[in-house]
């Protein structure tokens, strides 16, 4: 459903950022509970903002950096590029890397896009990246030269902006132009877990007494009625818990019972909480749900990886293309490319780093230098050099006697002829 169809019946009408059922039409609405779902109050379920903002910090934390590409295949960071600096430091000059690409990854988790006004200086290089509110973005629309535009109706107006101008980063969609939104599709989902942890809160609220019945053993007029519900409100609510009502004139109260479990829907909102996580395709695990076991592989660091390979690869490798694509001019896309830093969260105990830095060195993959500094460690002499394991021989060298061999023995015979008593 495009914005086009959400939002027919306000063609010919001024939109004003206040118009909420404008902008509910699209990125959310009313849900088959009543409930209004949009981003603001679908953050307010424990479970929306624990995925948004495990997704949002796991994927800030993570370097991201400018390469290039070698005719070997090796790669360098180019430092100092001023593409690197603003993508791994400060993308906006009131924005650290870390609050910037949290908030990209913010808007697509919820709006399914995310959208920056790209900045550049008098030459044409990029100096900033200034994020805007998807709520009040348009989709973009091609002109008559098939270029796309995009329409901003943001706090300081309408302003149309060209694909030069945006830094468009896309999450799941089905249209080719923009991404879905999260909080649109599921409103059905987030409005029953609002409105079950309404039911409960309000059964808290009523001392975890559900509504009775008052019996009389004759009919009441509108006086009495009026006058017996006015006493009868001295005696609901948690605060007035434990107080005793007096009946008089005939009056007998039937309370019905409510279990402390069924008080808390404990089910329900058990439900509701994997409900969610699928939607953001979250493990129930890593937000604190705890109550089935995680089918996400046995130990942390597989549980890790199984969590970067399903739940972030999607966002890193979207931003990392959107980056070469919108970023990097023509010529720079041929060797230049940005990518995340993975290490950090692929960082395993310290027994099991130790086993495969072991692994690297004796086998010649890694230096000690290389392998020094992904701990941080200052270089030393003689460090950058590959290594090998000598005793590793061929099948078809057994019995024989190698260089290395004939060496030794030769050194073993002259020592043992030094040791032996010569006659003066």
């Amino acid at each position: 459903m495009g914005l086009f169809n959400a939002t027919r019946k306000w063609i010919g009408k001024t939109i004003r950022l206040t118009d909420g059922d404008f902008w509910a039409s699209y990125y959310g609405g009313e849900s088959v509970t009543g409930k209004s779902v949009t981003a603001q109050t679908a953050l307010q379920l424990s479970a929306v903002w624990s995925c948004v903002r495990l997704l949002s910090e796991t994927v800030a934390t993570l370097p991201l950096g400018l390469y290039e590409r070698g005719s070997d295949g090796s790669k360098k960071a180019v430092s100092g590029n001023p593409l690197y600096t603003l993508l791994h430091d400060q993308p906006h000059a009131n924005l650290t890397a870390v609050e910037f690409w949290e908030l990209v990854i913010a808007h697509i988790a919820l709006w399914g896009n995310h959208y920056s006004r790209i900045d550049r200086n008098g030459v044409g290089t990029i100096v900033a990246l200034e994020p805007l509110n998807p709520e009040y973005m348009y989709d973009p629309e091609p002109d008559d030269n098939g270029d796309l535009v995009f329409v901003y109706n943001g706090e300081n107006g309408r302003e149309e902006l060209t694909e030069a101008d945006v830094f468009h980063v896309k999450g799941f969609g089905v249209s080719g132009r923009v991404g879905l939104s999260v909080i649109s599709f599921a409103r059905n989902s987030m409005g029953i877990a609002m409105a079950t942890d309404e039911a409960a809160g309000k059964t808290f609220a009523n001392g975890m007494q559900t509504a009775g019945f008052v019996q009389a053993d004759k009919v009441l007029n509108k006086e009495q009625r009026d006058k017996f519900n006015l006493a009868l409100q001295q005696f609901t609510g948690s605060s007035n818990a434990g107080k005793t009502m007096l009946l008089e004139g005939g009056f007998t109260y039937q309370p019905l019972s409510l279990k402390p479990e069924d008080a808390q829907m404990l089910l329900s909102r058990g439900f509701n909480i994997e409900e969610i996580c699928r939607w953001f395709r979250v493990p129930p695990w890593m937000i604190g749900h705890t109550e089935k076991s995680t089918s996400w592989g046995t130990g942390l660091e597989q549980q890790n990886i199984a969590f970067l390979t399903y739940a972030l690869r999607p966002y890193l490798t979207r931003i990392e293309q959107a980056v070469k694509r919108q970023l990097l001019t023509r010529t720079e896309r041929r060797t230049l490319f940005a990518e995340f830093n993975l290490e950090g969260l692929l960082r395993a105990d310290s027994a099991g780093r130790a086993a495969l830095y072991a692994s690297f060195a004796q086998n010649g993959i890694n230096t000690r230098n290389e392998i020094r500094a992904r701990e941080n460690l200052p270089p030393v002499e003689g460090g950058d050099v590959l290594t090998v394991q000598s005793n590793l021989i061929s099948l078809s060298q057994l019995g024989q006697n190698t260089d290395d061999q004939q060496a030794k023995q030769a050194l073993k015979a002259w020592l043992l002829d030094e040791e032996t008593p010569r006659e003066t």
